[in-house]
Formats: C-alpha cells, structure tokens, sequence
C-alpha cells in the first residue's frame, strides 16, 4: 500500500486529533531530516523521504530501521525518554492513524517531551548555571565514555580520517559562492595539516591507548537536559562511521558549542568531569586541533544551509559560519581557561 505522501501526512500531524493523549496544541518544528511534533508531553519525530551521500530514507523501510537505530542509540544517555517507534497507519477508508490499526505506511520516534528551561543551551544563554549543575550530567557523559569498548582502527587510518575531514572542508568553505574568508579558511586548514604532519604520535597514541570509541556524535548543548536524571538526546544516528571517534574531540566540539554561546568554561566543566573519571587528560596541544577541526565542520554544516531552498534566513547561516570560523583558531586562552576551571 502506498502512503499518502509527505504533504498529507505532515498535514494529519498538524492536527490534535492525530494524537491520541489528545493534546491541547502541537507546536511543529522543521529540520533538514525531519518534521518534529511536540505536544505536552511527548514528542514525535517524522523522517523526511530523503536520500543524500550520508544517508537514505527514502523508503517507509528505511526509515523505520533508521527510527529504531534512533531509539536504540540514545537510551544509552537518556532514561525514560526514548519511548519506542509508533507506526502511522493507513485504514481501510483511507484514514491516517498514529499508533493505530491498519496497513504500516510510516514511522515515528516517539519520545517523551523534556523541559525546555532545562536545556543547557537555554541555562547558558540566561546565565543562569554554575558547576554543580552540569556535574551530574558531564560525570554520566564520563563514565559512557569510560565504559565505551574501543573501536578497531589503525592509527594510520585515524590519522587519514582527520586529514580527509580538513580536505573536504577546505574545498566546500572556499567555494566563492559562499562569500567566506578563504584566506582564513585556508590559514587554518594549513595549521591542521601543520598538526597532523608534526605531532602525529599525539593522534597515534589515542588510538594505541585504546581512546576511540562510539559516542555520541553531535554533542552540543541543545542536546543536554539538566533534569535530575540528566538525559543526553538526539545522538548522530544515521551514521556509525561519524560516531567513530575521540571522546576528546567530542568534548572539544561541546566546549566550542558553549564557548559560541557566550560561556567556554561550561565546556571545561565537562572536560573536568571526563579527566576526573578516566584518569584521561588530552593534551592542550591535541584539544586544540579538535576545536579547529569542529569549528571547520561546523561552519561548513552552516553554510550548507544556503543549498537548501526551503531556508529562507540566509543571513543567519552566513553569520554563524562566519562565527565558526572566528573561533577556528588556536587560542593561548584554552590551557588558562582549563586552568581556571579546576
């Protein structure tokens, strides 16, 4: 039985009706992958039909695998919060259901809703955090890292990872159509490769020390509920290869993340937290390379924002690659700020 279509289906889902708390308002919110409905208490992601170099859910098949790989990676952050995959429903007369009888034409995650003032990004943005309230999210972050079995990789093939990451970055943050710093851009990717070729045997050694593992990918502070169970959702799901990697670097894209909204030292915190546990201290020199190499891939994520045509804020995507890229340079402040936040 074929579906009624993206257009149909995202329409059903608009309305109350569809749902069968039979929630007061859905509040409906668009990505590049998905369409997300939030009632009060829960909250419901669709996949869209798409297929990129990166992913392909372009068949209801497909996007059912993919939902329950969602719900299976994060509850390994998270308790309580991912609550399974729902099936809507196709009837006899034609009726869309979610959750209901008839023929399976697509597939939701089914999630429940957490408090939005307790999001870390919102906690930074306010000012309204200190140490002890990251500390029960950051040490449950440690010991996931901790308890992580390490991944079979060469050092070599590491090493040829990064560099092929600072390539593919380097070529798409340079295209003039974008209008960015090509000469930053360039200054920077020649310190990364400056890196890989010099100090090498600090990459080698994380991955002889047994350091790569699967984590979680996109850790970013819109991701972390500070809530007495902390929870730490919406992981990189489509993509094993992109969840390979340095706890280390993921703790440097989280402290770039934070450092972005106006407080670095929360990113600290979290690092802390991490040595604390695992006895592990990356080096300054090493934790400067990840925060370049995350603010190169995450300028890039942002101008690519400008090939989609549904975007209508050029502007703010523009400015936040631009952003990224003012923070992608070594900074004498990382070894004072670790300092300071011991």
């Amino acid at each position: 039985m074929s579906g009624p279509g993206i257009e149909a289906t995202v329409a059903f889902l608009r309305r109350r009706e569809a749902y069968p708390e039979k929630p007061y308002r859905v509040e409906v919110v668009e990505t590049h992958m998905s369409w997300v409905f939030l009632t009060e208490q829960f909250v419901y992601k669709l996949k869209k039909p798409v297929r990129w170099d990166s992913l392909n859910f372009s068949t209801p098949e497909l996007r059912r695998r993919n939902c329950e790989e969602e719900v299976r990676l994060n509850r390994r952050l998270t308790n309580d919060v991912y609550l399974g995959v729902i099936a809507l429903t196709l009837g006899s007369g034609g009726a869309l259901r979610l959750g209901g009888g008839g023929e399976p034409v697509d597939w939701l995650v089914h999630m429940r809703r957490l408090p939005a003032d307790r999001m870390l990004d919102e906690l930074i943005c306010h000012g309204k955090i200190d140490r002890e309230d990251v500390r029960p999210a950051a040490l449950r972050l440690a010991r996931f890292y901790a308890d992580a079995p390490p991944v079979e990789i060469t050092a070599a093939e590491y090493r040829e990872h990064l560099e092929a990451g600072v390539r593919g970055d380097l070529q798409e943050l340079c295209r003039p159509e974008f209008g960015l710093d090509d000469g930053r851009v360039r200054a920077v990717a020649r310190m990364q490769f400056e890196f890989l070729a010099r100090d090498s045997a600090l990459l080698d050694a994380r991955v002889h020390e047994g350091r790569i593992v699967e984590g979680h990918g996109d850790l970013r502070p819109e991701h972390i509920c500070l809530v007495p169970e902390p929870a730490i959702i919406d992981c990189l799901e489509f993509s094993r290869d992109l969840r390979l990697l340095d706890p280390a670097d993921e703790l440097a894209y989280l402290g770039l993340e934070c450092e972005r909204l106006g407080k670095a030292r929360v990113g600290q915190w979290f690092l802390g937290a991490y040595s604390e546990t695992t006895g592990d201290e990356p080096p300054i020199a090493l934790m400067e390379f990840y925060r370049n190499y995350r603010a190169l891939r995450r300028a890039k994520i942002a101008i690519w924002h400008l090939k989609d045509p549904s975007i209508r804020d050029f502007a703010k995507w523009s400015e936040r690659a631009r952003r990224y890229l003012e923070l992608s340079t070594p900074v004498a402040g990382w070894k004072a700020l670790h300092v300071s936040s011991n």
